[in-house]
């Protein structure tokens, strides 16, 4: 097995660590990182559960090896909030749209619409409601996370 030195800046602080060559990234993230915030699920890129940011783009971590990530930016749903614990705008709305109901899929589709927000703050509802299209919610809960979407776009009524 052939292991790599890697450092990746997660949340803003670097991290280090050896990595065998067929590390995912998600496995990197959950037990090198000791971030468990990214869920892991299908392990086939098809729920979105552990969806993260790479550079700034929406990536499944499970589909990406830990290599992949060496000497960028990977950004976790702990990495959303402000230092001071306040909920960024896609959390905020989560919370009051109740866009979550098991919190399974809820890191994914929290990553999604922060990195398709942050790259464009007058993203269109139907660009959001693409992107979250990826994602898979095991309790139903996709009425809320619409109405998340509509009060990021302006579309709330």
């Amino acid at each position: 097995m052939s292991e790599h030195a890697i450092e990746v800046i997660l949340n803003g602080e670097p991290v280090q660590a050896i990595v065998e060559g067929r590390r995912t990234l998600v496995d990197f993230i959950r037990l090198d990182a000791g971030k468990t915030g990214t869920h892991i699920g299908c392990e086939h890129g098809v729920c979105g559960a552990c969806t993260v940011m790479l550079d700034g783009e929406a990536v499944r971590a499970c589909l990406m090896l830990a290599v992949q990530a060496d000497g960028r930016q990977v950004r976790t749903l702990e990495g959303v909030a402000d230092a001071d614990g306040t909920f960024s705008r896609v959390q905020q709305a989560m919370r009051e749209e109740h866009g979550l109901q098991c919190g399974f899929c809820t890191p994914g589709v929290v990553m999604t619409l922060t990195a398709m927000t942050e790259a464009n703050p007058q993203v269109s509802e139907e660009e959001l409601t693409d992107a979250i299209c990826g994602h898979l919610c095991r309790c139903t809960g996709y009425q809320g996370i619409l109405r998340v979407v509509k009060r990021l776009t302006g579309a709330a009524t």
